[in-house]
Order: C-alpha cells, then structure tokens, then sequence
C-alpha cells in the first residue's frame, strides 16, 4: 500500500471519528466532517465505492442533524406548553447564543424561550415551563444528532466493508 494513500485512509479515519464527537460537543461541525471524510475517500478512490448518491444521502443526513441545533428548542417549548412567542424565543435564542459558544448554544434557546412566553403571558410559572421544554427538546435533538452522525459513520463503514 502506498503510504500516501495510507495518509489519506488515517485523515479518513481521522474525520470520522472527529464527526461523531462533533455530534455531541457543540460548535463543532460533527456530521459536516463525516461528510468531509466520506468525499475525501470518495475523491481518492475516484468514487467506488461512495458515489455521487452516497454522498447526496450522507449530506441529506447532515443537513438534518445541522437544523436539528436550532429547532430543537423551538420544538420542544412547544410540546411543554408554549406559545408561539416561546418558540420565535427559542429561535432566537439559538442564533444569539451562537455569539457565545457552547454555553450560549446551551443557554440562548432556554432564555429565548422563557423570554418570549414571559413577554406574552407575563406569567413566570408558565414561561419557566416553555424553558424547561425548551432544554428538554435540546436534549432530544443532541441525542438525534448523535443517532444520525452515528449512522452516517455506520453507513461508510458499512459501504467499505461491502467493496
């Protein structure tokens, strides 16, 4: 084996496993870098055996777990009871919190969220309930993301081990 391709095949690797922490730590693009990983290798085996229609699943899958960041907590302040307002706070929060990094990413749909139904109710009970759902729906979509990075990596192996 050349060991420039042995290079290639270490950053292939290198990626991948990058990706799936990336699922879990936030800020850091976990499915964007399988997906990266994947081209690379599909680019060096000139497209055998990830083709062009793996590669349109594999970024299907990464642009679902990238949106799941931000409706997350919309979604999730919704189901606990929250208004309209919770939600568009919860949106909101997420791409102001983007300015702070993990904490903010955290924090931001949770303070939107509670922000936004207390501007509507004016009720402190209720909003802190929008809140909490929103943290609830961050939780669930982490743990989707990580589903998806893991069956994106899941899928690459897969096609590998077949060729």
């Amino acid at each position: 084996m050349d060991l420039s391709l042995l290079g290639v095949y270490l950053l292939v690797a290198a990626l991948l496993i990058a990706g799936l922490a990336g699922s879990l730590i936030p800020l850091l693009p976990g499915t964007p870098l399988i997906l990266a990983g994947a081209l690379l290798y599909a680019l060096v085996t000139d497209f055998s055996p990830i083709g062009a229609g793996r590669l349109l699943m594999l970024a299907a899958l990464a642009a679902l777990a990238y949106g799941l960041e931000y409706v997350g907590g919309a979604v999730g302040a919704r189901k606990f009871g929250g208004s309209a307002w919770a939600v568009v706070g919860a949106i909101i929060g997420a791409v102001v919190g983007l300015f702070f990094g993990p904490p903010g990413l955290l924090v931001g749909p949770v303070v939107g969220a509670v922000a936004g139904e207390l501007f509507k109710s004016g009720e402190m009970e209720h909003s802190l309930k929008a809140g909490l759902g929103a943290l609830v729906g961050l939780a669930v979509a982490l743990l989707a993301r990580f589903a998806l990075a893991f069956t994106m990596v899941g899928l690459i192996v897969w096609w590998l081990w077949r060729a």
